[in-house]
C-alpha cells in the first residue's frame, strides 16, 4: 500500500484558537496606535505575522513597527498558553488516524513555544509524525510552500497517481472529451442562431424564428465564443494549479466551474 497523509491545519481548525488571535491582534494594534475592525483582523487569521501586518496596515505602513506589533501579539497571546482549547474530538482523529496507517502531519504558521502549546492543547503527538512550521519556510500561508513541506515531510507526493484528477482523466478518453466540446459549442451556436430577437431583455424563442433569426452570425457566435472562452480559462487554470500545486484536488475542480462559468457570462454579456 502506498503511504497515506493527512495534513492538517492547526489554529481553529484542531484548537480553538481563532478569537483569541484576532482579540491579541487588535489589541497590540491599538497598543501601537493603529485602528483596525476585528472583523478585518478575524479574516486575516492564518497568515503569519508578517503578512498580517502587511494585510492590515497595507505596504506603505511605518515597518519600523513590525516587529514591535509582532512581539506585543506574541506577549498577549501567549498569557493563554497553559490553557489553549482542543476542540472536541482533534487528539481523537488524529490517534484513529495514526492508528489506520495515515502520516500525519501538521502545517502551521506557529512556531517555537506557540507550536509546542498548540501541540500540548491537542494531546496527540504520539500520533503526529512531524510538523511544517513557518521557520521551515520561506513563505508562509497562503502560498503552498507550508503545505508542500509538509508533504515532503510525509513523504507522498500533492496527488497520488490513482487519485481523483487521474481518475477523471482516465474516465473520460481524449477523444470522448474532444467530442464533447465540439458538440457544446455547436449547441450553443444553433441555440443562439435560433433564439431570434430579445424583447425586454428576454430572448424569444417562439413565434419570431424565421429566415432573419435563422442563423443570425453575431447570435450564433456569441454563444459559441463564451463556451470555447469558458473551457480555454479552466484549461489555463488547470494546467496552472498542475504545475504550481503537482496535482489537482476537490477545490481545484471548483474553481474550475467558477471560472468557467464566469467567463461564459462575461462573454455573453458583452455586445449584449
Amino acid at each position: 500500500m502506498e503511504p497515506r497523509a493527512a495534513v492538517f491545519d492547526v489554529d481553529g481548525t484542531l484548537v480553538d484558537t481563532n478569537h483569541l488571535h484576532v482579540v491579541t491582534w487588535w489589541e497590540a494594534f491599538r497598543q501601537a496606535g493603529h485602528t483596525v475592525p476585528m472583523h478585518a483582523v478575524l479574516r486575516a487569521v492564518g497568515l503569519g505575522s508578517s503578512d498580517l501586518i502587511a494585510h492590515l496596515l497595507g505596504e506603505d505602513r511605518d515597518r519600523g513597527q513590525d516587529a514591535e506589533l509582532s512581539a506585543a501579539h506574541k506577549a498577549l497571546y501567549g498569557q493563554y498558553f497553559d490553557r489553549l482549547p482542543a476542540l472536541p474530538g482533534a487528539g481523537e482523529l488524529l490517534r484513529r488516524l495514526h492508528h489506520d496507517g495515515w502520516t500525519v502531519v501538521l502545517a502551521t504558521s506557529a512556531s517555537g513555544s506557540e507550536l509546542g502549546a498548540l501541540r500540548r492543547a491537542i494531546d496527540a503527538d504520539e500520533a503526529i509524525e512531524a510538523t511544517a512550521s513557518s521557520d521551515d519556510v520561506q513563505e508562509g500561508k497562503p502560498a503552498p510552500e507550508p503545505v508542500e513541506h509538509a508533504l515532503e515531510l510525509a513523504g507522498v507526493p500533492a496527488a497520488r497517481p490513482e487519485g481523483l484528477g487521474a481518475a477523471v482523466a482516465e474516465v473520460v478518453p481524449v477523444r470522448g472529451a474532444v467530442l464533447a466540446v465540439v458538440a457544446v459549442t455547436l449547441a450553443a451556436a444553433v441555440a443562439g442562431a435560433w433564439g431570434g430577437p430579445y424583447e425586454d431583455g428576454v430572448v424569444v424563442l417562439i413565434g419570431q424564428v424565421g429566415p432573419g433569426a435563422l442563423f443570425e452570425p453575431y447570435d450564433a457566435v456569441r454563444p459559441a465564443l463564451a463556451v470555447l472562452a469558458a473551457l480555454g480559462a479552466a484549461e489555463l487554470l488547470l494546467r496552472h494549479c498542475t504545475r504550481r500545486f503537482g496535482g489537482v484536488t476537490g477545490d481545484v475542480f471548483g474553481g474550475l466551474a467558477e471560472t468557467a462559468a464566469t467567463t461564459a457570462l462575461v462573454v455573453f454579456c458583452l455586445g449584449g
